[in-house]
């Protein structure tokens, strides 16, 4: 497949995560938070099974491994039961803001802190304008806002992402990113089933079209498909380039639940969202 090819199927990756918060806001009306994560792992669980067999790799599991595996598996579990509750008290698309442009800051920030690594000028400035753009999305000027809203939830999102995404980061030593991302559903998935067991775990067949169709998506396009694509278009195209691309969900997000959810554009979340991202412009480019 030509490199162009794989742009195109990244920015249909981007669409679908962008996509993926909306649907996520349309599963908060209906079902309590341990029902919900516990189906979104199953379904996606599933749909990488057909994943599996189109590439024709045999999934090996070790000691090594596995600790990767349930520590990311839990890291998901609390990321997504913090996305449910700040959704479902706030905006789809502020969340994705939040979370998207925060998210490598913290992963920055976390890796400066925990292995204790040298910055260059550049990136402590850049590190700075990140933390004055998420104070702005956060609306840390007024900390009584602050604490009585979502956007709690949205950083607390951010900060576990971090944490996975170093994790993700040295689990590709031991196991590749496709069999990686499919444990952490199965295991996610036997957690999650006796925590939501006592909720009424088959509610959801009482559930209509639209419940659905947001759960498929969410579970299936949304994860499975989309990050299949972002996967193999970074052994293609490179990390550095294809995580470039990121930089469309928050766009994609706000359109999205805009014209799905009809919410409105807040202008604190878009210019602290446009500062974030110039901010991580200025992290990851290359020192000469």
């Amino acid at each position: 497949m030509q490199s162009r090819n794989y742009t195109y199927l990244l920015i249909l990756a981007m669409l679908l995560w962008g996509g993926g918060w909306s649907a996520l806001k349309i599963l908060t009306q209906d079902l309590s938070v341990d029902v919900i994560v516990f189906w979104r792992f199953f379904i996606m669980s599933l749909s990488f099974l057909p994943i599996l067999y189109f590439l024709k790799m045999p999934l090996k599991l070790s000691r090594a491994n596995l600790k990767y595996v349930v520590g990311s598996s839990l890291l998901n579990i609390a990321f997504m039961f913090f996305s449910f509750m700040g959704i479902k008290y706030g905006f789809a698309g502020s969340g994705s803001v939040i979370i998207t442009t925060l998210s490598p800051l913290m992963t920055f920030l976390l890796v400066a802190i925990v292995f204790r690594k040298r910055l260059a000028n550049l990136q402590y400035f850049g590190l700075a304008i990140g933390l004055f753009g998420g104070a702005i999305m956060l609306e840390l000027n007024d900390m009584a806002l602050f604490w009585n809203s979502s956007n709690l939830y949205f950083l607390l999102c951010a900060i576990v992402w971090a944490a996975l995404t170093l994790l993700s980061q040295h689990s590709q030593k031991h196991i590749h990113p496709i069999h990686f991302s499919f444990l952490i559903a199965v295991v996610a998935s036997l957690f999650t089933f006796f925590y939501a067991l006592p909720s009424d775990v088959l509610s959801v067949f009482s559930q209509g079209t639209k419940f659905w169709v947001a759960m498929i998506y969410l579970a299936v396009l949304g994860q499975s498909v989309a990050t299949t694509i972002f996967f193999m278009a970074s052994g293609k195209l490179g990390s550095e380039k294809t995580s470039s691309f990121m930089f469309l969900v928050p766009v994609f997000a706000l359109f999205i639940a805009w014209l799905i959810l009809d919410e409105p554009l807040q202008l604190h979340i878009v210019v602290g969202g446009i500062i974030s991202m110039v901010a991580v412009f200025f992290i990851n480019k290359k020192i000469i």
